[in-house]
């Protein structure tokens, strides 16, 4: 089998599915609870005076 094919192969299957999972954890930490009051205080960080 070329390395070409294999790879092919390869990104159509498992790579697919690695992303779609990555994508939907990525989702899940984004809109749980409790999440923002944390984005809230990072997105004032450049506004803060020390």
């Amino acid at each position: 089998m070329e390395t070409y094919t294999a790879l092919r192969q390869f990104a159509d299957s498992w790579a697919l599915a690695a992303m779609t999972i990555f994508f939907i954890g990525v989702v899940i930490f984004t809109f749980r609870p409790g999440s923002r009051r944390k984005a809230d205080e990072a997105a004032r960080i450049p506004l803060k005076d020390d």
